[in-house]
């Protein structure tokens, strides 16, 4: 069946700036296609400086009343766009899939998922406390409150077009910012869309501004934002070269910046983890969105005594994942999101078998499916000097590396320059303990797979970027703290 959306005015092909829907201003525009089947399914705006300009115009018009209001005014707009989000799930999940091909009921899913965040922000509204501070002089009060930072520009990626924007929007709104954003040329409709329901809740015009831009336009798109003094923070989520270049680049105007970045995420499985629940929780992990998340398990260390009892239980399991379209009800694992997706995972593939690694599932593309798939893939003996250990394969292949005892795989989870998540089994209460404070990342995963929630701090360490994500701490990055000393009082 193909993907249709009952409410077909949501996907929407123009730039959302000011409360309207304009073309860009050079009047270009660029394909966004199905990955299932490489079709075209609409164009939009191709936007350059000009249009960026002009949606920061629009922030810093709005910027003044939006941050007046009452956060219980904010609260109740955000709670009017997080029921709509909801009212459009199924058409909001298929447009999601129709983009960026994951499976329908993951498509679904990630709509719950991103609303569970303005749901979240829309509360922590009303709960932005300042201090006051303890008398340290005679006739004066010291008091410390938290106000808006400023105009915020948004960048997210592809593999989660809805949760990524919609954890990044919903917390500047509550906090009294206004937003301009860019989504990913690969998948700029939801983004889109989110806009639509935006505005239908009583988001004014101006607050929240959303243009799109082809990978050719989106550096000069986005340097526009860089180089504006009135955009006061920006909140990435994507590759590590971008953060690095996003940090140097805004540096001239010193932004407040808050970087999700690139991610080389081990699951360890030691000598008394159950392994069914292991199994289970990397399932889990690894193969949401076909892999193509950024704490998606890159490496998987097992302790020697379990290795082969875990590796054929796992590849049982992948062998009997189900790919196809996201049309397919059935679906379990959905196209790569490109070609050069598809050709890096073939390339860590063929690279680890030119070291002595063994396929133990998958293994190779798909093209009878369509033009972007590849099978769910297993491989044993893995080893550091393969490609896959050093770069994110950002898709469906788990690689196993043996290990002997504990310091030797805490040390090899940590032989990285990324800190976002990583995944541990054991039922050594002890170990526990010791392992989640060795771990060199932001998030640690105890026997568990699913780690993702609004009430959680999500962000890594080193490389991994800096800043939070969700949870009462992720208001926190679109706050500045502004001391207040009030004398002559005795």
């Amino acid at each position: 069946m193909a993907l249709v959306l009952e409410r077909k005015e949501l996907i929407c092909s123009k730039n959302f700036i000011d409360g309207q829907w304009l073309a860009a201003s050079s009047g270009e525009r660029f394909a966004v296609t199905d990955p299932a089947t490489g079709e075209r399914i609409t164009e939009v705006a191709d936007s350059g400086p000009d249009d960026a300009r002009a949606a920061t115009d629009a922030a810093a018009r709005a910027l003044p009343a939006w941050r007046d209001l009452l956060p219980k005014e904010r609260a109740a707009i955000l709670h009017r766009w997080n029921a709509l989000m909801l009212a459009h799930q199924d058409d909001l999940g298929a447009l999601i899939s129709l983009e960026q091909g994951k499976p329908l009921a993951e498509g679904r899913g990630e709509v719950a998922y991103g609303a569970s965040y303005v749901a979240w922000f829309a509360d922590e509204a009303t709960r932005i406390y300042g201090d006051i501070i303890p008398q340290q002089q005679r006739g004066k009060r010291m008091t410390a409150v938290k106000e808006p930072i400023g105009i915020v520009a948004a960048i997210t990626p592809w593999n989660f077009p809805l949760a990524m924007i919609a954890r990044k929007i919903a917390p500047a709104l509550a906090a009294g910012c206004t937003v301009v954003a860019k989504p990913a040329e690969d998948t700029p409709l939801t983004a889109l869309a989110l806009a639509l329901l935006a505005h239908e809740a009583g988001v004014p015009a101006g607050v929240l501004n959303v243009i799109t831009a082809s990978r050719e336009k989106a550096v000069p798109a986005v340097g526009n934002w860089l180089e504006d003094a009135r955009v006061r923070k920006i909140t990435f989520t994507g590759s590590t070269p971008v953060g690095k270049y996003l940090a140097r680049e805004s540096a001239n105007t010193l932004k407040k910046l808050s970087l999700e970045l690139g991610g080389n995420a081990p699951f360890i499985v030691f000598d008394d983890a159950d392994l069914d629940a292991a199994v289970a929780g990397l399932l889990a992990a690894k193969f949401r969105n076909g892999g193509q998340t950024c704490v998606c398990p890159n490496r998987v260390y097992v302790q020697s005594g379990v290795y082969a009892k875990f590796a054929e239980l796992l590849s049982q399991r992948v062998g009997q994942l189900k790919v196809a379209p996201a049309s397919d009800p059935s679906a379990q694992i959905g196209p790569m999101i490109n070609s050069r997706a598809l050709d890096k995972i073939a390339r860590h593939v063929d690279d680890a078998t030119s070291h002595g690694a063994r396929i133990l599932a998958g293994g190779k593309r798909l093209p009878e499916l369509g033009p972007n798939y590849f099978a769910p893939t297993v491989i044993s003996d893995a080893t550091a000097d393969m490609l896959l250990c050093s770069e994110e394969t950002f898709g469906p292949v788990v690689p196993l590396f043996r290990f002997e005892d504990e310091a030797e795989a805490v040390k090899a989870a940590n032989d990285t320059p990324f800190g976002l998540a990583s995944y541990f089994y054991s039922q050594d209460v002890k170990r526990i303990d010791r392992v989640s404070r060795a771990l060199e990342a932001g998030i640690v995963g105890v026997n568990e797979g699913a780690l993702a929630s609004e009430a959680a701090p999500f962000g890594g360490v080193k490389e991994s970027g800096y800043g939070r994500e969700g949870s009462k701490y992720g208001l926190d990055d679109y706050l500045s703290i502004k001391y207040v000393c009030q004398g002559g009082l005795d």
